[in-house]
């Protein structure tokens, strides 16, 4: 168009950190699994939705580890991000459960993260009681038909669920 400019707009560094919910199942990869490691690899992530918030995901991004399929569900320590996404290398092998024949070396389509135990909580959080708290009012996890393994979580309610888990970590 002529007379016009280009806008390049200076990048703007991250300042805050982005904060997340993160679901595993217990008897797969728990909380005391990642305390075992210190830092593990998250894989198997085979929702692009799920992936894609993967992808946004920065070093010293703050992460609920929430056991799924459990009883009860809910909320059980913190993990923080230390490691940005990377191809799963699982996709790739052929005796994997997360093997994808369709995933080119090239462009894989699967990612997955690294993460670092930062603390178990001295209470579970139930899914039950994060459905029941009005400050959690909008939270993704206490939506109906809420399935995603990995979700954004807002501040304030990050806040809150580290205040009914009796957390040592008290503001992100």
């Amino acid at each position: 168009m002529k007379g016009a400019r280009a806008c390049h707009s200076p990048a703007v560094p991250k300042t805050t950190r982005s904060l997340w919910l993160m679901k595993s199942e217990p008897d797969v990869f728990s909380i005391d699994d990642l305390a075992k490691q210190g830092v593990s690899g998250w894989e198997g992530v085979r929702n692009y939705q799920a992936r894609n918030f993967m992808r946004a995901m920065q070093v010293g991004d703050l992460v609920l580890f929430y056991h799924s399929n459990a009883k009860p569900p809910g909320v059980v320590g913190l993990a923080e991000v230390v490691r940005t996404a990377y191809p799963d290398p699982f996709q790739f092998d052929p005796k994997s459960e997360y093997y994808d024949p369709k995933s080119p070396a090239d462009a894989p389509r699967w990612s997955s993260v690294d993460v670092r135990f930062v603390e178990k909580f001295p209470r579970l959080v139930s899914l039950d009681e994060l459905k029941a708290e009005p400050a959690l009012e909008g939270m993704l996890v206490t939506q109906k038909g809420s399935r995603l393994s990995v979700q954004p979580v807002e501040r304030a309610h990050f806040e809150r669920v580290l205040a009914m888990a009796g957390a040592k970590t008290k503001r992100v």
